[in-house]
């Protein structure tokens, strides 16, 4: 098992940055897919001579990133690395100095994001598209960023005005949101703008026993965060009426069906991108689908596998003889050492009607 980091004093993208690499004692990546900001970066680094003294110090917290890397050696001229993102350094501490391991707190790009807010509003006029906007606010920020979307979403126009007042990272997420999408900076550097991926087709498999990955697990049933509705309201145009609609776990077989014993449990959600009913119910219907599952979560750690994020679907069987259960990662925790395991935890996910109420 292999771990690097790489200090970058520039704004850059992909999986072989320039910057100057610093030696990791310990450390881990923690990825939370319902956090703002999505990846996090805790490590220890060699105290000796490396205290940033100065403002032109290498792990000095005014911009400078970490790029960190996760891989296997599996003979002397083969090694394969997995890319965990850029993280901007955020607190550097050293607990004995002047010579103590230097613990590094770091973020992802979204940071940025949500720190640089609007010093003055911005106005969008009608027939602006959506990806104009994105890259108006997301480059204010960082004016060397890529921006990905999976479809011709960015190409959808305003039908009316909009106006970004203060708040750069609502703003976006609302419109991001609206069009029934996540984003997130990945591995690669890259703002990523994508439709939520398929929770019924597993990208891992965690299993107990020989060959398998899983070394330890546990299980709750909880109703916490758990909704089977989700009511989209926009705002009203002119004359109209706002756009609304209502999405609602209707599989009478569903654990959570809307009008069973697991009770009503809505979800509200209010944007002005939505301007008709239909924009209204693809969003309601995205969101419920990211929301639906059993009261069902498990906390398990397995061998680390880099390469998953969350939303992903894994298989999960807790030993021979047991059934296997499919489960979306909400949160996982990734070590930059041999000697920790890859913690997860997950929510089961059940294919379920999602109807309007």
């Amino acid at each position: 098992m292999l771990a690097r980091a790489r200090v970058c004093t520039t704004f850059q993208s992909g999986t072989n940055p320039t910057g100057t690499f610093i030696p990791i004692l310990d450390g881990e990546i923690h990825l939370d897919g319902r956090s703002a900001v999505r990846s996090t970066l805790d490590m220890s680094s060699d105290g000796n001579r490396m205290w940033p003294a100065t403002a032109a110090s290498l792990l000095v917290p005014y911009g400078n990133e970490i790029f960190v890397e996760r891989g296997i050696q599996y003979a002397d001229d083969l090694v394969e690395y997995v890319g965990l993102g850029y993280h901007r350094i955020q607190t550097p501490a050293q607990d004995r100095a002047p010579n103590g391991p230097i613990r590094i707190e770091a973020r992802d790009r979204m940071s940025g994001i949500v720190d640089g807010r609007l010093i003055r509003p911005i106005q969008f006029d009608a027939g602006v598209t959506l990806g104009t906007i994105v890259d108006t606010l997301v480059k204010q920020v960082y004016p060397a960023a890529t921006i990905e979307w999976d479809d011709a979403t960015n190409l959808i126009t305003l039908t009316r005005s909009m106006i970004a007042e203060e708040d750069r990272f609502d703003f976006l997420d609302r419109l991001i949101t609206a069009r029934a999408k996540v984003w997130y900076w990945d591995y690669r550097g890259v703002l990523v703008i994508k439709n939520m991926p398929s929770s019924t087709q597993t990208v891992f498999e965690v299993e107990a026993g020989p060959g398998g990955v899983l070394v330890e697990l546990r299980r709750q049933l909880t109703r916490e965060s758990v909704y089977n509705a989700v009511v989209a309201q926009g705002e009203a145009t002119d004359s109209n009426q706002p756009a609304s609609a209502v999405a609602i776990d209707g599989d009478p077989n569903s654990p959570t069906y809307f009008y069973g014993r697991f009770g009503p449990v809505p979800r509200y959600f209010t944007s002005s991108f939505m301007t008709n009913d239909s924009q209204a119910a693809a969003a309601a219907e995205a969101m419920l689908r990211r929301e639906l599952g059993l009261p069902y979560t498990l906390y398990l750690k397995a061998v680390p596998n880099p390469a998953l994020e969350p939303w992903d679907a894994v298989s999960v069987r807790a030993g021979r003889g047991q059934g296997r259960e499919t489960h979306v990662l909400e949160r996982l925790t990734i070590p930059l050492t041999a000697r920790d395991a890859m913690t997860a935890d997950t929510k089961q996910q059940t294919v379920v009607l999602v109807g309007s109420a």
